[in-house]
């Protein structure tokens, strides 16, 4: 009942939201040049789905968006496990690592530009660099929280450091790495897009706003391309979500809606 709530809720502001945009517009209060009709915005978005060069854009930035993000997994799991279980090797990274968290992703793509070359390599790196942090963190995090009694029964039973990672922190560590994982999909696909749209090389979806930024009225064709980005969004963030509640049935979250607390 409470998810259904929600999901009403959610559809009734974006309905609201549709017919604000639409007023307005429509009244004349915004120029369409500036805004134009939701109904038009959302006509020219189903429009583009049988646009075959459109689709391929689309196709280039989700294939950067997944190499990125898969890149990430693979170095910030071994790395944040590596962190959390050896606090020597923490504390010497631990100020290399809050020195590269804050900087921007974007305010990097001249630089990887210059030693990567105008390509999906450059996207690529980006996407990685921006995705690694949540996934590293929620590692470390997930680590701290595993069950300590757990870890002291492998131990008295003569299993080694390795022994007690594999069978024990590693498959509490998990739930924790796929939120992480959730949060970073989200932050690679805005990347993907943003580097695309300030970079201005290649193909993909990014390259399709920024070129209709440039044309005369392209206003409906560039909000139509971020009404792509923002379902392509929903999307993935909903796929990963229902993994998620899948393979970790037994988290926090799912047992408040077993009983009807949570959604």
């Amino acid at each position: 009942m409470r998810r259904r709530q929600e999901l009403g809720l959610g559809a009734l502001g974006v309905l609201l939201a549709f017919g604000v945009c639409e007023a307005v517009s429509r009244a004349g209060i915004v120029r369409r040049s500036y805004l134009p009709p939701a109904s038009e915005v959302l006509a020219r978005a189903a429009e583009l789905a049988g646009d075959s060069a459109f689709l391929g854009g689309v196709g280039a930035t989700l294939r950067a968006w997944a190499l990125g993000l898969l890149l990430a997994v693979l170095l910030a799991v071994p790395l944040g496990l590596l962190l959390g279980s050896v606090p020597v090797v923490d504390a010497a990274a631990r100020a290399v690592v809050e020195f590269l968290r804050p900087l921007p992703s974007v305010a990097l793509i001249p630089l990887v530009s210059l030693l990567l070359g105008s390509g999906t390599e450059t996207e690529v790196a980006l996407v990685t660099y921006a995705s690694v942090w949540p996934i590293l963190f929620n590692t470390v995090y997930g680590l701290g929280e595993t069950d300590p009694l757990a870890k002291d029964t492998l131990r008295a039973f003569g299993f080694g450091r390795l022994s007690v990672l594999l069978r024990v922190e590693l498959p509490g560590t998990a739930p924790f790495i796929a939120a992480g994982i959730r949060i970073s999909a989200a932050v690679a696909l805005v990347l993907a897009v943003a580097t695309e749209i300030l970079s201005g090389f290649g193909e993909g979806l990014g390259i399709f706003i920024a070129r209709s930024g440039l044309a005369t009225d392209g206003t409906r064709d560039v909000l139509a391309g971020v009404v792509w980005a923002g379902v392509l969004g929903l999307v993935i963030n909903g796929v990963l979500i229902r993994g998620e509640r899948l393979l970790f049935p037994w988290t926090a979250g799912e047992r408040e809606r077993g009983t009807g607390v949570g959604r």
